[in-house]
């Protein structure tokens, strides 16, 4: 992977990057995506973020080799606070946990003034991702999921807009498994859920394995997430 072909995951997250953005690419690593979408006409200038020295150097590098210093600032820092004020017109968080997600957006939420678009890609934890845009006033616009390598991910896009709008059916299913994802009922969705499934019944085996008193509601616990499960893949 380079700034001239990106892994699919980061190809999808690009896609959805308004032309004419300010883009602010947070937890950049080597600056693929920011160097991509200038690159490519995505945007008209980007801001990659990187608190850990290794990639913050390996990014600046980047740009540096791209020739586009003029479009593109390399900053140090944690989070949203390599941002100024009503600066990104568009942000980029790829390749974290959803909790982590969510803290760095409600950390520097003041720096979310002039953003029109929120593109964010969760390796887990999407839930924590979707309420958060909910409590914070973003509404979901669309959702992609996809493998590669045998991973599967999930890229969020929200804009200001109703936070609920999308969840007019079922909140709590919209939240756990996304109201577009469910809609959309791709193979990569029920390959997801059905491995999530197969992941609480082993620990079940394992609870009943250990002979240990006191966990019945944790059994429940999970044998309800189940049963959630079987029924939203029944379609």
């Amino acid at each position: 992977m380079n700034h001239e072909k990106l892994s699919m995951r980061l190809e999808r997250v690009a896609i959805h990057i308004p032309k004419g953005s300010i883009l602010a690419d947070i937890g950049s690593d080597h600056a693929y995506l920011p160097c991509y979408a200038v690159s490519n006409g995505l945007c008209d200038q980007a801001i990659a973020g990187e608190v850990v020295e290794g990639p913050y150097q390996s990014a600046r590098k980047q740009v540096a080799i791209t020739g586009l210093q003029d479009k593109i600032e390399v900053r140090k820092g944690n989070g949203l606070e390599v941002l100024n004020s009503d600066e990104a017109t568009c942000i980029t968080i790829a390749g974290m946990g959803g909790t982590l997600i969510s803290s760095i957006l409600e950390s520097g939420k003041e720096k979310l003034g002039k953003a029109e678009r929120l593109i964010l890609q969760p390796n887990v934890g999407a839930a924590n991702v979707r309420s958060w845009l909910i409590d914070n006033g973003w509404a979901l616009t669309g959702e992609e999921i996809l493998e590669e390598d045998g991973k599967i991910y999930e890229i969020l896009i929200a804009e200001k807009g109703d936070p609920l709008q999308p969840y007019h059916v079922n909140k709590q299913i919209g939240l756990m498994f996304g109201p577009f994802l469910t809609k959309q009922f791709s193979d990569t969705f029920i390959k997801k859920w059905q491995l999530e499934k197969r992941h609480l019944e082993r620990i079940i085996e394992q609870l009943d394995e250990s002979g240990r008193s006191g966990l019945e509601s944790k059994r429940n616990e999970l044998e309800a997430q189940i049963s959630v499960i079987e029924e939203v893949l029944k379609g």
